[in-house]
């Protein structure tokens, strides 16, 4: 059995699991299918908006799709959380790829 179909069976027993829907969501990205990476991370963000690890992973997959300003205001939607959770590593990080994602 893959890692995939391990935490898809995990997810069954528990479907509101932000951390098992945030792991099927890197186990998509990593055979590059960035829709139902995508699709997993946007359930994390409803299930869970407080799970700040989130909001990187899909601003980065919305770039990646070519869709800019999503991820943009994912990006500001994330920096907005970090501050009020006092997740100061985050926050550091999406201050980072926001600014380099609106520069380019």
């Amino acid at each position: 059995m893959s890692r995939l179909q391990t935490l898809e069976n995990m997810l069954k027993e528990d479907p509101q699991d932000s951390f098992l829907l945030f792991a099927i969501a890197k186990e998509y990205e990593k055979v590059d299918n960035m829709d139902t990476a995508i699709t997993y991370y946007e359930k994390v963000v409803s299930n869970d908006s407080n799970y700040t690890g989130v909001y990187y992973h899909l601003g980065a997959a919305l770039a990646e799709k070519g869709q800019k300003e999503q991820a943009i205001e994912i990006y500001k939607t994330g920096i907005d959380i970090c501050k009020a959770q006092g997740d100061h590593h985050a926050l550091s990080e999406l201050k980072s790829v926001l600014m380099n994602l609106e520069i380019e």
